[in-house]
């Protein structure tokens, strides 16, 4: 008996980037985590990617209200270096994705077998937001990178996420990165926020930014819109051009009492060792926080 042909979708977009840097921010997961969602109640804070024929990739999708997640998961059949990337995946639907390079920008074209349980347009427009975010990360990356660190807590979720956010507390763990640490305003969804500290002569300075999402004991994303400098509030200029959009993420998993804490942050060169540095310690004395 002849089986049935599955349905085949194509999504597809044009990004004003060159190849390279298309070909490396779709397949290292630290770039993956960073566009790998179709809406922004959605997000994926965890990937890996083994880029072979044979290789397996893993991303966690999850909503961000901790509602729901499940692994998006499969085995490599083509790479072909700047090319084209094949692959199956585990419920066996097969995906090709086809990358064309024209000089300063590249066509992205991606063709997948359709699921029985949504319909062919809810399918379409799912993979075209998540491809149309990809484009617009693209499109903007390259003058902040991400940084990744994560610490056990043995203390649940709730304590470590109260105890993060508490005004006495949070003056306490990001001391390290200044002694006059603190912020004024809400960490409401939506709402303004200022991360303040002072130099020698007093004078304050600090980011401006705002509570992109606040999911009670399981997320929050910060993100910066412009800078403080000697107590003025600055949101145009270069220097604030090299910070606008960065991101400061923290998810908190519980398992058994623990929490991982989990930090993505956007930096731009200039501070890149001061923060691997400093994070660490600073993540340190959180979970003492948490667990005294």
């Amino acid at each position: 008996m002849k089986t049935a042909e599955k349905t085949k979708i194509t999504v597809a977009t044009v990004i004003n980037a060159p190849v390279e840097k298309v070909w490396n921010l779709w397949t290292d997961p630290k770039h993956i985590i960073r566009w790998n969602n179709a809406s922004d109640d959605w997000h994926t804070p965890r990937a890996e990617n083994d880029l072979r024929v044979g290789g397996k990739f893993l991303s966690h999708m999850a909503a961000k209200d901790g509602s729901m997640g499940f692994d998006f998961t499969g085995t490599y059949t083509t790479v072909e270096l700047h090319k084209q990337i094949d692959y199956t995946m585990d419920d066996e639907r097969k995906v090709q994705i086809s990358f064309a390079s024209e000089g300063n920008t590249t066509s992205v074209t991606e063709t997948f077998e359709a699921e029985q349980m949504n319909s062919v347009e809810l399918q379409q427009a799912g993979w075209q937001s998540i491809l149309d975010n990809f484009k617009k990360y693209a499109e903007t990356s390259g003058k902040l990178e991400t940084l990744y660190f994560e610490i056990s807590i043995d203390a649940n979720a709730e304590k470590v996420y109260r105890s993060m956010l508490d005004e006495k507390h949070y003056k306490e763990w990001t001391a390290v990165f200044n002694p006059s640490s603190h912020y004024k305003g809400s960490w409401e969804k939506g709402s303004t926020i200022l991360f303040i500290g002072t130099d020698q002569n007093g004078n304050e300075g600090g980011m401006v930014s705002r509570i992109k999402e606040n999911t009670l004991n399981r997320f929050i994303s910060i993100e910066h819109l412009g800078i403080i400098q000697n107590g003025k509030e600055i949101m145009s200029g270069p220097e604030v051009e090299s910070w606008a959009g960065a991101l400061e993420n923290y998810s908190f998993t519980e398992a058994n009492g623990k929490t991982m804490l989990s930090v993505h942050l956007d930096a731009n060169e200039e501070f890149m060792s001061y923060f691997t540095e400093t994070w660490p310690k600073a993540l340190a004395k959180l979970k003492v926080l948490c667990e005294r």
